[in-house]
């Protein structure tokens, strides 16, 4: 019937062509999804190693969906994983035993998972809160990013006890891990 209507009266064809095109603008094009740079994207992690140095590493692989409203950042919405069987430290006896049973059993669980619940923006950061799933374990977690030149990059701190990674002493491995997240965009 808005056919018929529209073919019968020019003008409201013109009318109906700029409403579309108003409402695609206003509405549609500040929210975006971002297409993840796979190979420029990773996270870094720290933990002590017997209290005398910190060991340092990468997880790459990261893929999923992020979709930013800078404007109404309570609109965005993330869901990404990284790749477990991508932990490098350097050093691949070390590696091959934290892709094992004791620490992150990549055969089990192959991927690490974060997806947002909540985006909110405060002093010019993204405060992100959501679900980490990592090692069979969900835990709620909040993560501030900053959002510039095309990347999002933050820090996080998370216990290691909390998803049973390691051994239960902080003598060997510390007990806190430093987590650092660089997402870059296509």
């Amino acid at each position: 019937m808005l056919y018929i209507c529209l073919k019968a009266n020019p003008k409201k064809k013109y009318l109906m062509k700029t409403l579309v095109l108003l409402f695609f603008t206003f509405f549609l094009l500040p929210i975006h999804a971002q297409e993840i740079d796979t190979e420029n994207s990773k996270v870094l992690f720290a933990v002590s190693n017997m209290k005398v140095r910190t060991v340092e590493g990468k997880i790459g692989g990261m893929k999923g969906e992020i979709i930013l409203d800078e404007a109404k950042p309570s609109k965005s919405y993330i869901d990404v994983c990284l790749d477990a069987k991508t932990i490098n430290t350097d050093n691949t006896k070390r590696d091959n035993h934290l892709k094992g049973e004791d620490f992150f059993d990549v055969e089990q669980f192959p991927d690490i998972c974060f997806v947002s619940s909540v985006i909110e923006n405060k002093a010019d950061l993204l405060y992100v809160t959501g679900e980490l799933s990592l090692h069979g374990i969900s835990k709620t977690v909040s993560i501030p990013l900053e959002y510039r030149n095309k990347e999002l990059t933050g820090t996080l701190k998370i216990l290691r006890k909390d998803f049973k990674l390691g051994p239960n002493g902080g003598f060997m491995v510390g007990k806190e891990i430093l987590v650092t997240i660089k997402c870059r965009f296509k």
